[in-house]
């Protein structure tokens, strides 16, 4: 990942979130949220922009993953998810809210292997509202189609035991 063309490219669609602001393609209440990936599936960071216009005034407020705090359901709060946290967030497929740094199919597979091992049966919904992603269900019966996703399987297997 190079962090000087992925902050250019955040920059990039700032000003472009911003032009559509100012042209007026953006009706008041309007919420746009783009997830930055970068090149061989990295996530880099998401990107949202909720505008609230009035006649006269116009405001945007922008959060980004840097500067927002990810509040974890309280089943994924316990000790031993927090040493699963830890596990991931030093293999390098959680930043430090919480959020993926992986495809949406090799997330689905983290989200499955975590809710196994913390016995959690909605893990669909649960990681869902907390990744903001939809229909994780399909991204895993996906994955389960691809050939690398077995290695990544493996990964999280030696990972968690």
């Amino acid at each position: 990942m190079n962090n000087e063309n992925d902050e250019e490219s955040i920059g990039l669609i700032n000003r472009l979130l911003d032009g559509l602001n100012q042209a007026g393609y953006i009706n008041q209440g309007s919420k746009i949220e783009v997830v930055y990936v970068a090149s061989g599936g990295q996530h880099v960071d998401n990107i949202q922009a909720q505008y609230i216009t009035t006649p006269s005034v116009s405001s945007v407020r922008r959060t980004t993953t840097d500067n927002t705090q990810t509040e974890l359901p309280e089943m994924l709060k316990s000790a031993e998810a927090m040493a699963l946290w830890k596990k991931v967030q030093d293999a390098g497929y959680i930043d430090k809210h919480y959020q993926p740094t992986l495809s949406r199919t090799q997330s689905a597979l983290l989200a499955n292997a975590m809710a196994i091992q913390l016995g959690i049966k909605e893990k669909w919904k649960l990681f869902g509202e907390l990744w903001n992603r939809k229909n994780m269900y399909r991204d895993y019966y996906q994955a389960l189609n691809q050939s690398q996703s077995l290695e990544f399987q493996d990964k999280l297997k030696r990972l968690f035991h």
